[in-house]
């Protein structure tokens, strides 16, 4: 399959014209295979146009890779799918529990207008994680476990652990206690507890957890989440003390949902940066060395971030200077990250070229974000765009497979180097399924097109009786 190029445009009202396959043999030794999107549709209308996928069958040799041996049952993936539910079931009750608790705290109906308020940055953080995250979607269940990790139980232990870690941090000093919980005691403790999160993920979804930018995904959702009930709990407060004045509400919403409802996300995703790198190039022990180095940053960030809030009018020359060029530094440094998530795609995908799993032209369109656009853009022509879809995912996690089978080889994990060959092998099954089935796909439109060309002027049922004979009929 190689990457689509620009193909003339059909007249008005004909069907969209295919290009044809020419297919590069494995190793040179069978001519004439098919391939994806090689070079446009030049052919004349045919008397006796071929049946669906009849012009492309592939040969024996150039497809007849290894099959994967049967699957053996494996207790160990059931019981890590079994433990994600529960555990996910019991997040998701955790964070009820705590949202029912603010709901009786701060009363229902100001707990409504301020959870409204709250969806607001929430949602802006999540559709921005979920554009980052487009080259490689992580799981819908684990980010759902992310998100109830922030909004729920790394609240409940910020709750607990904070009114136990700030008498401590103010035994034997004069300092204003205000200060010291929220310069000292809530970064420590707030990103701790939702980098517990980010740890948690990564054991339990180590086969997704790939690199920075899933660390930057996981990191940002649990921080969203977690932000998100912050946010119901700081507005609750103001809207009470200004007697349920609207002013004392409009005042916390701009800062905190409008001027910064990136904070939360900037502070943990700095800390799944670094498991994410530590993840791609290396094991568990790295991983745990780069959580403890990550706390850090997230932690200073979050201290000047709080601290700012404390200099009165000078906070807006703070937020100017401090914090708008350190959101541009993020939003670059997310760019570059994609950048050579794409580089790492396209270097691992090469390696299958020599063995025939993919061709050169291949991987340019699986492995950029200009040749995906015009595959699916092509394939979406004769309905194929799920199928485009699915073959664009699975090159994408076999690459990445690869990049752990690598590194696994390194450090020496013969149990977790036996089970990512075993993906390895089952992904590569996958894409050759799903090969086909465009080609197929494309091969039955390609073979519409030319009996619409060849009897314009007949109607459906007679086009179906005029085909069907000229399959009884030997060619003249």
């Amino acid at each position: 399959m190689t990457e689509p190029g620009h193909w003339p445009q059909p007249p008005a009202g004909a069907p969209q014209q295919q290009p044809v396959y020419a297919q590069p043999p494995l190793a040179q030794a069978n001519p004439g295979q098919a391939n994806l999107a090689q070079a446009p549709l030049r052919h004349a209308p045919l008397r006796h146009a071929p049946a669906p996928g009849t012009a492309l069958n592939h040969a024996h040799e150039y497809w007849a890779h290894p099959a994967p041996a049967p699957a053996r049952k494996k207790v160990r993936g059931r019981g890590v799918k079994v433990t994600n539910i529960i555990l996910l079931c019991v997040l998701a009750l955790v964070t009820l529990v705590t949202l029912a608790f603010f709901a009786i705290s701060i009363g229902a109906n100001v707990f409504l207008i301020c959870g409204a308020l709250a969806l607001i940055p929430l949602t802006i953080c999540v559709a921005t994680l979920v554009w980052i995250d487009r080259w490689e979607p992580e799981p819908f269940s684990a980010l759902a476990l992310g998100f109830c990790w922030g909004a729920g139980m790394a609240v409940m232990t910020t709750l607990v652990v904070g009114s136990w870690v700030q008498p401590l941090l103010t035994i034997g000093t004069t300092a204003n206690a205000d200060m010291v919980g929220a310069v000292i005691q809530a970064p420590l403790v707030e990103e701790f507890c939702k980098g517990a999160g980010v740890l948690l993920l990564f054991f339990l979804r180590r086969r997704t957890f790939d690199g920075p930018i899933d660390g930057v995904v996981y990191a940002g959702i649990i921080a969203a989440g977690f932000a998100f009930t912050e946010n119901i709990l700081y507005f609750g407060q103001a809207l009470q003390e200004a007697h349920g004045a609207p002013s004392g509400l409009v005042g916390i919403f701009i800062l905190r949902g409008l001027m910064s409802p990136f904070a939360h996300v900037m502070f943990t995703a700095t800390l799944g940066v670094c498991v994410g790198y530590a993840a791609r190039h290396g094991g568990t022990g790295m991983v745990l060395g780069a959580w403890v180095v990550g706390l850090v940053p997230a932690m200073v960030l979050h201290g000047l971030w709080n601290g700012s809030s404390f200099l009165g009018g000078s906070f807006f020359i703070a937020y100017v200077v401090l914090q708008v060029p350190l959101f541009i530094v993020f939003v670059v440094g997310v760019i570059l990250l994609r950048r050579s998530e794409a580089r790492l795609t396209r270097m691992r995908l090469s390696e299958y070229v020599p063995s025939g799993w993919f061709t050169p032209q291949e991987v340019p369109m699986l492995a950029t974000g200009g040749g995906r656009r015009r595959a699916l853009a092509w394939s979406k022509t004769f309905a194929a765009a799920p199928s485009m879809k699915e073959f664009i995912r699975l090159a994408t996690r076999l690459a990445f497979t690869r990049q752990r089978l690598l590194v696994d080889s390194r450090g020496g994990a013969a149990g977790r180097l036996a089970t990512g060959q075993e993906l390895e092998i089952s992904l590569l099954t996958k894409i050759t399924t799903v090969r086909s089935e465009l080609l197929g796909r494309h091969a039955a439109a390609v073979w519409q097109a030319q009996q619409h060309q060849q009897f314009p002027q007949l109607q459906p049922q007679q086009h179906s009786q005029q085909v069907q004979q000229n399959y009884r009929e030997p060619p003249h």
